[in-house]
Order: structure tokens, then C-alpha cells, then sequence
């Protein structure tokens, strides 16, 4: 890692601990706060691990940064009470949601379409960097990654309200009575995935040479002889 980008990285941490800690401070419910920065806190963690091991680019970095940001602001207020609208309202006379019609508190579907549209290329340069991944696979792993882990984050969610109950399980939900809120989570943050792995196709499409030809090969069958019981016999023949 050189120097710059250390100072960068270093930079995004302080500025994130600063934020964090701010919003640490009197948060609206401190049962739903500590759930929803368990996540969080590990994914930090994570990343400290793993920066001499595996750094990222100054672009993941940055996208985790806001990412991080967002859902912080989202603890401390609970993602359901999260007050932009009337924060719009004090610098534009009207509320953003009388603005684009919306009638619920939707803090929580931006931060889920974030999800997928910040953290897909972070996923793209893990799933590059360490499985290999080329061609379509570099793509498509990425957004089913984040497909499937925003489905693992409403189990989880469905999980705490029933182990949790009460007011902090129902917090911690924030559907808003919408009973199809889970499923619109989850479609939100595959759109975000699809439009960040959408634009980074059309950006390597103009600018990698060899585009065509490594989607063409991670297309290519490699190994034409059958698996599942085919590949047990070859694999019993072999030790004896």
C-alpha cells in the first residue's frame, strides 16, 4: 500500500470514527443501536484485518465509507424515524416526500438500494482478487452475492423480531406495516447491484482491450467430463 493511498484509507477511518461516535451519542433507542451496529462494527473489523493481507482500492474504500455512513445515520435514529424530511424542509420549504409523492418513511429503501450499488465493486475486487473470477463470472458473482446476503439480511432481521419482540424486534423490522417491505428491500438492493456491475461492464467494455475476449473464455466449458457420480468414480479408481 503506498503512502498516499495509506493516508487516504486513514483518512476515511478517522473521518468514519468521528461520525460514529457522534451518533454513539443519546441515539433515539440504544437496544436498536447496538443490533443494528453489530453488523457494522464486524464489517469494520473485517476490514482492519485483513488492509496489509487484502487493501482495497481508494474506490471501495470510499463506496464502504458512505455506505457506513448511511447506515449509522440509520441506527441512531432508527431507520423508520430517520428525520430528511424535515431536514429538507428547513432548506427548501416542502418536504422531500411531498416532493416525489412518496408517503412513508423510505430511509431504509435508499439505504438498502445503497447496499447493492456501494458495496457490489468491493465484493467485484474480493471475488477478482482472491476466486479469480473473469469474464461474466466477475459480473454476475458479485450481484448474486449481494442478492443473496440482502436475503440473509431480512432472515436476520425476521430472526431478531421474534427472539427480540416487542418495541426493539419491531424497530429493528421497520416494515411500516408494508408486508411486502422484506421483499422490496431485497429487490432494491439488486438493482443497485446491477446498476454499479452495469456501469463497471460498460466502463472496462471502452476501455479493456481484451473485453470481448475474456467474457468469451469464462463462457468456455473447461473440464468437458461430467461431475457428481462420474467424478466419485474417477476419484475411487484413482486411490486404488
Amino acid at each position: 500500500m503506498s503512502i498516499s493511498h495509506r493516508r487516504y484509507v486513514l483518512a476515511l477511518a478517522a473521518l468514519f470514527g468521528a461520525w460514529w461516535a457522534a451518533l454513539a451519542i443519546q441515539p433515539a433507542e440504544r437496544s436498536t443501536w447496538l443490533l443494528e451496529n453489530s453488523l457494522s462494527v464486524g464489517g469494520v473489523a473485517l476490514l482492519a484485518a485483513l488492509h496489509r493481507r487484502l487493501p482495497f482500492s481508494r474506490v471501495s474504500y470510499s463506496l464502504i465509507f458512505v455506505f457506513l455512513c448511511l447506515h449509522t445515520l440509520g441506527a441512531h435514529y432508527t431507520y423508520s424515524e430517520v428525520p430528511y424530511d424535515a431536514w429538507f424542509e428547513q432548506l427548501a420549504g416542502r418536504s422531500f416526500g411531498s416532493l416525489v409523492g412518496w408517503e412513508r418513511n423510505n430511509f431504509d429503501r435508499v439505504v438498502h438500494f445503497a447496499y447493492g450499488l456501494l458495496l457490489a465493486y468491493p465484493v467485484r475486487e474480493v471475488y477478482l482478487r482472491v476466486a479469480d473470477a473473469r469474464g461474466f463470472w466477475g459480473y454476475f458473482l458479485p450481484l448474486d452475492f449481494t442478492m443473496s446476503t440482502s436475503m440473509i439480511y431480512e432472515l436476520i432481521e425476521w430472526a431478531a423480531a421474534i427472539v427480540f419482540g416487542g418495541d426493539v424486534g419491531q424497530s429493528y423490522l421497520g416494515t411500516q406495516g408494508d408486508e411486502w417491505d422484506a421483499h422490496k428491500d431485497m429487490a432494491l438492493a439488486s438493482l443497485g447491484g446491477l446498476i454499479a456491475m452495469g456501469v463497471t461492464a460498460a466502463i472496462n467494455w471502452r476501455y479493456q482491450r481484451d473485453f470481448a475476449r475474456e467474457w468469451d473464455e469464462s463462457l468456455r466449458v473447461k473440464h468437458a467430463e461430467p461431475l457428481g457420480e462420474e467424478a466419485l468414480a474417477r476419484m475411487v479408481e484413482d486411490r486404488e
